[in-house]
């Protein structure tokens, strides 16, 4: 029987992860970024993707452990490894949903492209009502659902701090955001969860795309 993400260790999960969003397309060349929170007995942390590396080749020494609380980091497989640039959008997210145990961040053309389609100013890009919602436990006639869109500031830290600002103030009903010229960012309470979500949200992605 087929293992899902949940029953391997989180960084052999996540390199799997990898591979399998670098065949779709959605994590071209070093592109994205995937993390696995965990317990550890110093501080609460996540295991996050080296930067740099190609999404398509990673094994499970690819990763770092980074803390929740700061830019500190827990444990270093190699020496010369450093966390993802977009390090503080995953602690962003850690922090401001606690239930949330696994954040995966892809690019791909069909969210850029969608993204495009929302006008300067506007912080949502609402999502046509398709049966795949359900997939983030949406069980409701006609969902109306507004994705959160959020500016690509070159300041990677801003966009953390616009993420946690904004969810603070008003939590979103899918656990999801996509960045303008870049892409997705979702998360949940599981890796098989997220994966599964980072699937529906593409799909969605792609249908707005065809329109």
């Amino acid at each position: 029987m087929a293992k899902t993400f949940d029953q391997l260790e989180p960084r052999a999960a996540l390199a799997e992860i990898a591979r399998e969003f670098y065949q779709r397309g959605w994590m071209p060349g070093t592109a994205g970024n995937l993390s696995a929170r965990v317990e550890v007995s110093v501080e609460p942390g996540f295991w996050i993707t080296a930067s740099g590396m190609p999404k398509g080749q990673l094994d499970a020494t690819d990763f770092l452990l980074v803390s929740v609380r700061d830019d500190a980091v827990i444990e270093r497989l190699r020496p010369t490894h450093k966390p993802s640039a977009e390090t503080s959008i995953h602690r962003a997210i850690y922090r401001t949903f606690p239930q949330a145990r696994a954040c995966l961040h892809v690019h791909s053309v069909d969210a850029c492209v969608s993204a495009s389609r929302v006008p300067p100013g506007m912080t949502t890009l609402r999502l046509p009502p398709l049966e795949v919602l359900k997939g983030f436990g949406l069980w409701e006639e006609n969902p109306q659902i507004d994705l959160p869109v959020f500016e690509n500031w070159l300041d990677v830290p801003r966009i953390a701090r616009d993420i946690e600002q904004r969810f603070a103030a008003t939590p979103p009903r899918i656990d999801a955001l996509v960045i303008r010229d870049h892409g997705i960012t979702v998360w949940g309470e599981t890796l098989q969860q997220a994966f599964n979500r980072v699937e529906v949200v593409e799909f969605i992605m792609t249908y707005i795309g065809r329109l």
